[in-house]
């Protein structure tokens, strides 16, 4: 899924989310390779000795040891919740032993892919729904029962790029509306929104961002699925639609675990009929960094398991709302849940 979280959430995957990027897949060219230049230059790459930075862990953690004498590279892409996730990441995996070069943040789904095909990282967070149609090539139309089994043996097996098993937590693309709005007109589910829409098309405007105005697994698809038309599409910053739903438009574009959603009172409509394609969170990594440290599996697992779609939706919510600091909001979560031993 590709998307903007905070102050940059962009839907590159839905990514997705995931910068705004087309739906067709990337191939490698030289404006790519210079992408990766200039946003890795511009994130700060090198190694630092703040948690999630660069240093060796303490030992302390379940994985104590195992990776000691590794020297690791967690890159993610720059919206809140794939910061969060590298930061967990490189928190993680230093407390393991391992030595971290920090590169979060950088700019795009396809240049931190990139990265990792170049080896600049060694790996990040990314979303099954990103994988299928942004880096494999799928479309929405021809999505497989087990999306996360599909993805990770097709990419594995055609750019040796390995995906751990899959977090529970699921971020995607929603229609939402104010919590008020839904309950005074009994709208909980996409079928519902359709039937207001009909029946009021006076008031029937969508704030949304313009890939999701553009994007087939985004407005044009969702209509057409539903036999929806909104009467107006106004387009916004995606950090602004949050805002925005229930003043300039009743509706707007959503991602499922931003956590701007609770700050705004605003309710998830259900996508009943199963359209949005299916965004579950997963690090990957390149077969050879997996090959030559199977441990990070095993040290990765139980981090995974706990992210759920609460959990994630939480922590975003600390950073966006909040204020605080992508590290900091990963530090605490993961010391109060026993995480790092």
């Amino acid at each position: 899924m590709w998307k903007i979280t905070g102050a940059a959430q962009a839907t590159d995957d839905m990514t997705n989310q995931e910068g705004s990027v087309s739906v067709m897949k990337r191939k490698t060219t030289t404006l790519a390779t210079l992408a990766i230049v200039l946003g890795l230059a511009l994130t700060g790459c090198g190694s630092d000795s703040s948690p999630g930075g660069g240093g060796t862990g303490d030992g302390t953690g379940d994985g104590a040891g195992k990776l000691a004498g590794a020297d690791l590279t967690v890159g993610s892409k720059e919206f809140t919740e794939s910061i969060l996730l590298g930061k967990i990441t490189a928190q993680v995996l230093k407390n393991a032993g391992a030595s971290i070069t920090d590169k979060t943040g950088i700019s795009g789904s396809a240049t931190v892919r990139e990265a990792l095909k170049a080896s600049e990282i060694d790996m990040y967070w990314d979303y099954t729904g990103t994988g299928w149609v942004n880096i494999l090539g799928h479309t929405t139309t021809d999505v497989p029962k087990d999306l996360y089994q599909e993805v990770s043996t097709e990419d594995l097996t055609k750019n040796n790029v390995a995906w751990l098993e899959p977090a529970p937590f699921e971020d995607t693309y929603r229609i939402a509306v104010a919590s008020d709005f839904a309950k005074g007109n009994d709208l909980k589910t996409m079928s519902d929104a359709a039937e207001y829409v009909k029946a009021h098309p006076d008031n029937g405007a969508v704030c949304a961002a313009s890939e999701f105005i553009n994007r087939d697994d985004g407005l044009p698809g969702l209509e057409k699925a539903y036999g929806l038309k909104f009467s107006n599409v106004v387009e916004l910053d995606l950090g602004l639609v949050y805002t925005q739903i229930g003043e300039k438009c009743p509706f707007g574009e959503v991602f499922s675990t931003d956590g701007r959603i609770i700050s705004n009172d605003l309710t998830v409509l259900e996508d009943d009929k199963s359209f949005f394609v299916e965004y579950r969170g997963a690090l990957t990594l390149r077969k050879e960094t997996l090959d030559k440290f199977p441990a990070i599996a095993d040290i990765m697992a139980p981090v995974s398991a706990a992210l759920t779609n609460e959990v994630i939706t939480d922590l975003n919510a600390k950073v966006d709302v909040d204020g605080q600091k992508p590290q900091d909001v990963a530090s605490e979560w993961l010391g109060s849940e026993g995480l790092l031993g």
